[in-house]
């Protein structure tokens, strides 16, 4: 059963993302009852992931701030500031940003995406190694063990 539960910004987890991005754990699966994780994205021009697929969660983003290019299926969008998109589990996609900055809201359900990211990343709150990336390998590894399935390379 789920409760009522309350993040303030101070006990969100902020994870060090690709290509020196932030991903904040607004709300994860341990807070909703496994209902959904909520996240929210800080990253920079070029950010973008492999083109992946999910086996266990629906997913939601929202452009808060920002542009970018977003491919679903074989299909190119162009997403604009206030874009939301709505990604079924076990159709891959991808994005790319566009612009210098951007702000993304992530939406998953069920939750438990959270520990991909996680596993793969690195929580901000740590010392950063000198040598700290996320490689290829890692994040393979991250995305197996949580139900993604990379499909190909960043677009």
């Amino acid at each position: 059963m789920s409760i009522p539960y309350l993040a303030q910004a101070d006990q969100q987890q902020k994870l060090e993302w690709l290509d020196g991005g932030t991903f904040s754990v607004l709300l994860d699966s341990a807070a909703t009852g496994g209902q959904l994780t909520v996240g929210r994205f800080d990253v920079r021009e070029g950010e973008a992931p492999p083109f992946h697929m999910h086996t266990r969660e629906d997913e939601i983003f929202m452009l808060i701030e920002g542009t970018a290019l977003l491919w679903v299926g074989n299909e190119e969008m162009e997403m604009s500031e206030g874009g939301t998109v709505y990604l079924p589990r076990n159709i891959p996609h991808g994005y790319r940003i566009t612009s210098a900055t951007a702000d993304l809201l992530m939406i998953a359900t069920p939750g438990g995406i959270e520990g991909m990211f996680r596993q793969a990343g690195r929580d901000r709150a740590t010392p950063r190694p000198p040598d700290f990336e996320i490689s290829k390998e890692a994040l393979a590894a991250a995305a197996d063990a949580y139900g993604q399935v990379i499909v190909g390379p960043p677009r």
